[in-house]
């Protein structure tokens, strides 16, 4: 099986992203940015939303409004690579975009607008502060300060070791904390490294 059909096979998710065609740098931007924010991964220039084989017009003009995109309308800009492939009579582009040592990368989404996205299954989703600033402290784990865990802390990670997330209700009921005491507890863990920050879904979760 070619990378293209195992691309395929696996399906739209947080590494991989179909597309038609590419539309708009700005658009296509955010899929970049948020690819680059979180583990990398593959678009699909060419393949529909059912994940059937379109391909594209013209290679070079789809591959110009790529660079174009992660050039100019995705600071810092990205590097892509690109690799032009024949099936069933048609071209399809495999863009590839590495996971970033230099987080978090932001899309324009107007003039003068610029947001941060991270991939959330597959979606690109808009980032929150606080994910921003735990995406700039991923990126330089030799900063982070491992500090001293006191017991309501460490019962967190104990819980997170044996379940695969925690609310701030959980945790409020786990440690007997008020509200403000549990989400302070959780944003520190969050900041120090030790925990990750989920804010994409009904409610905030968090995950080690």
């Amino acid at each position: 099986m070619s990378e293209l059909q195992n691309l395929i096979k696996q399906g739209e998710g947080e590494q991989v992203e179909f597309k038609k065609k590419t539309t708009h740098p700005t658009r296509i931007s955010r899929t970049l940015a948020s690819l680059a924010n979180t583990r990398g991964g593959h678009v699909l220039v060419g393949i529909d939303d059912a994940g059937r084989v379109v391909g594209v017009r013209d290679a070079e003009e789809e591959m110009y409004l790529l660079q174009m995109a992660a050039a100019q309308y995705v600071e810092p800009p990205l590097n892509l690579h690109f690799e032009e492939v024949e099936e069933d009579g048609r071209t399809v582009i495999i863009v590839t975009v590495a996971e970033s040592s230099h987080k978090p990368h932001r899309a324009q989404v107007a003039e003068g607008d610029w947001r941060g996205y991270v991939r959330v299954r597959d979606e690109s989703v808009q980032t929150s502060g606080l994910t921003e600033k735990a995406l700039e402290r991923a990126d330089a784990p030799s900063q982070l300060e491992h500090i001293p865990l006191n017991r309501h802390e460490m019962a967190v990670l104990e819980y997170l070791r044996k379940h695969p997330r925690i609310t701030l209700a959980q945790y409020m009921k786990l440690g007997n904390l008020g509200r403000r005491r549990a989400y302070q507890t959780l944003i520190k863990l969050t900041l120090h490294g030790y925990l990750r920050h989920h804010d994409k879904e009904k409610e905030v979760y968090y995950t080690l």
